[in-house]
């Protein structure tokens, strides 16, 4: 998926889906980074991948909760 594709459908979630959306990253960043550590397979570039859109989910967390206010 294209990062503007993602951008899109992170935005038209709403509050609760992106809470749901970090928690599903958060867990498949722990597995990429226990796949790691036991040396299965090529990790790297999954879990920068991962962890940037972790990233993008938490500011659209921040900025769906300020707007909210």
């Amino acid at each position: 998926m294209k990062r503007k594709e993602q951008i899109d459908q992170l935005r038209d979630m709403n509050l609760d889906e992106l809470k749901e959306q970090a928690d599903a990253l958060k867990e498949s960043l722990f597995r990429l980074k226990f796949r790691k550590s036991l040396g299965v397979g090529d990790t790297i570039a999954d879990i920068r991948r991962e962890k940037k859109t972790l990233a993008r989910v938490y500011t659209l967390i921040g900025q769906k909760e300020k707007a909210a206010e």
